[in-house]
């Protein structure tokens, strides 16, 4: 197994991650769906609709729920589901923003191209991050 593999398995043990109808049952319940894909694969997949795109670089800042740069309407006990293109990236994120604080963060399994092929909702992409 390599380092990666490892990191990996690490992060999702912390985690209760959740599946595409899952995660569409926690969105309309108000959890905060964010969407990490690159603008390049949102722009050409489409997003969740209601969904918040906050590049993986701003991620930590944007959603610390003590911190200066927080988005508003959050906090630590709000879920937070994280979504990437198949779900590798969202399950290292996911773990990043529990030891943050955010004790419902969790990821979505097999990402936006699993929500897609659930039939879920989807709607055009390509807007701009939250910077």
């Amino acid at each position: 197994m390599s380092a990666i593999d490892d990191l990996l398995a690490q992060a999702r043990s912390t985690l209760d991650r959740v599946t595409p109808e899952a995660a569409d049952a926690l969105r309309g319940q108000g959890a905060v769906i964010a969407d990490i894909r690159p603008h390049e694969n949102r722009s050409a997949e489409g997003e969740i609709p209601g969904s918040v795109a906050v590049e993986r670089i701003h991620l930590e800042w944007r959603l610390d729920p003590g911190g200066d740069h927080r988005l508003p309407g959050f906090d630590a006990d709000t879920p937070v589901v994280v979504v990437c293109n198949e779900g590798y990236a969202s399950s290292l994120a996911a773990a990043d923003l529990r030891r943050l604080g955010l004790r419902r963060a969790t990821d979505l399994v097999g990402g936006f191209r699993a929500w897609a092929a659930a039939g879920l909702p989807t709607g055009p992409g390509g807007g701009p991050a939250v910077p």
